[in-house]
């Protein structure tokens, strides 16, 4: 049984319990709606780390001799946790640390249990492929190894989901995992290690730490395989680091999607649509709808109506009755609002926000904002915001939405509204991104691939390339009957060449 979690006494989890961090200066997390303290954070030392690799890789060998159906049956017990553990002690940890609404927060912890499972019978089931043989008698085939011990390095929008992700496919590939988790989720990434409770000690730890100690956690010659989620300096960085010692990673790097409303788009499900898409957790989704292109004939319409349900949207702290929480941090705000004030002063029309909220004065709250009119140029339609905004640009038909959604560094997601399937099907053919959503955004599926394309990083998260991504293959081949081949040494004579005069 795992003891209680204490968020004001600074600790990593290592090998099954909480434990004291060596670094001697604690780090005051404070919540982002009230400005008061929920918990003290330490970052580990590199001694931490070095001994947290030697823990997860002594723990790691006899998991990865154990055989799939034992593994799976432990994966499935973690699942059976998951779902009987009420959710409200990390859900409302969650809220006070980083200001996701309490449904955002339960929503969450409600669709993490079903990763393990869905790993569990997927490592079951594939563990590698015999292939036709190229000489007769001859067996050859290819299995699947751990790496070993697995660094996972998160972001704070998901912290509880997207960690469930990686662990439970790098779990079924039979390694250990260490999580470093956000700054700002440090304290709910620990508290939610109560659900490990039936895994053995060792398999998984939490080292908490900003970009040192991931580096750190890079550079150890005790770990072998990298996960990260987060911006795109971060994963250029994490994508560097392991480059240089030849460590594979991948990489989830943000993005700036874009949403296309058509003429055929059904209003009354595109507006809350894509009020959602824009605005679900204050726009701090990777796959938030960033950038909105709308055909000339519906946008007048689209605005005024996307525009009242905006407004509708309640502000406020997350375990209050609200949509829309505060930002992550002060710095998080800071830049919604210069990239807004900037792309105003370039000629944009502000629809509605734009401003903190009169009724919000403590806390890093910020109205959610529809800009219009947005100069094709203007830095927010070529950075990842992050925030509460949606910058609509008018275009007079679906190629030409297709064409300025495609205008981008990035290429994680991008999602459109439309009842025409001609319009549909070319979206999904045309659009440059790793996922297209058509009239349903910001869903995902335990068995499809998530990633981007270009700058939104390389690899996938979930399905079966999720957990290819934390294992190595072997290629086997096995003669039962040994013979002399053919084409062994020595030659014959008749092999080699011998010059013919009509030939020179």
């Amino acid at each position: 049984m795992i003891p209680p979690f204490d968020p004001f006494q600074p600790a990593q989890f290592l090998d099954g319990a909480y434990r004291s961090t060596r670094f001697p200066y604690a780090t005051e997390r404070l919540n982002p709606a009230t400005l008061k303290p929920v918990g003290h954070i330490a970052s580990c030392t590199d001694e931490d780390v070095a001994f947290a690799a030697a823990v997860a890789r002594r723990a790691q060998r006899p998991w990865a001799a154990t055989d799939a159906r034992s593994r799976a049956a432990v994966l499935h017990r973690i699942a059976n946790t998951i779902e009987r553990m009420n959710p409200h002690a990390v859900a409302r940890m969650m809220v006070e640390e980083m200001g996701k609404p309490y449904p955002e927060a339960v929503g969450e912890l409600a669709n993490c249990a079903s990763v393990f499972r869905y790993y569990a019978e997927l490592a079951r089931d594939d563990v590698g492929k015999v292939a036709g043989t190229t000489q007769a008698g001859s067996l050859q085939y290819a299995r699947a190894f751990p790496y070993g011990v697995s660094v996972h390095i998160l972001p704070f929008n998901y912290p509880i989901l997207l960690m469930c992700w990686t662990v439970a496919a790098s779990l079924a590939a039979g390694n250990a995992c260490i999580v470093k988790p956000a700054g700002p989720t440090t304290l709910c990434t620990l508290r939610f290690m109560q659900a490990f409770s039936e895994l053995p000690a060792g398999l998984i730890a939490v080292l908490p730490g900003e970009a040192d100690t991931a580096q750190a956690l890079i550079r150890s010659p005790g770990t072998h395989v990298v996960a990260f989620t987060g911006s795109v300096p971060g994963g250029r960085a994490v994508a560097s680091a392991c480059g240089a010692l030849l460590k594979p990673c991948i990489v989830e790097a943000g993005g700036s999607d874009a949403m296309i409303v058509t003429d055929h788009a059904p209003l009354e499900v595109a507006v809350p649509g894509c009020v959602t898409a824009a605005f679900h957790l204050s726009g701090q989704i990777c796959t938030s709808a960033e950038r909105f292109f709308v055909t000339d004939a519906i946008h007048d319409t689209f605005v005024d109506r996307f525009a009242a349900a905006t407004k509708a949207l309640r502000i406020g702290n997350g375990l209050d009755r609200a949509e829309i929480g505060p930002l992550v941090s002060e710095a998080s705000r800071d830049r919604v609002a210069r990239l807004v004030e900037e792309t105003v002063a370039a000629g944009a029309t502000l629809v509605c926000g734009g401003r903190v909220p009169p009724s919000q004065a403590t806390g890093w709250f910020y109205e959610p904002t529809i800009l219009t009119d947005v100069p094709a140029g203007a830095a927010i339609l070529r950075e990842e915001v992050f925030g509460p905004v949606a910058a609509i640009t008018r275009v007079p038909d679906f190629s030409a939405a297709l064409a300025r959604a495609n205008d981008t560094e990035f290429g994680l997601g991008a999602s459109i509204f439309t009842t025409d399937l001609a319009e549909a099907h070319r979206a999904t053919e045309v659009l440059e991104t790793g996922m297209v959503w058509v009239n349903n955004p910001l869903i995902d599926n335990d068995a499809l691939p998530f990633g981007g394309w270009k700058l939104s990083g390389m690899g996938r998260e979930l399905g079966r390339q999720g957990l290819d991504a934390f294992r190595q293959t072997k290629m086997v081949v096995i003669d039962h009957k040994p013979k002399v081949q053919s084409w062994w040494y020595p030659y014959p004579d008749q092999a080699f060449y011998r010059s013919d005069p009509d030939e020179l």
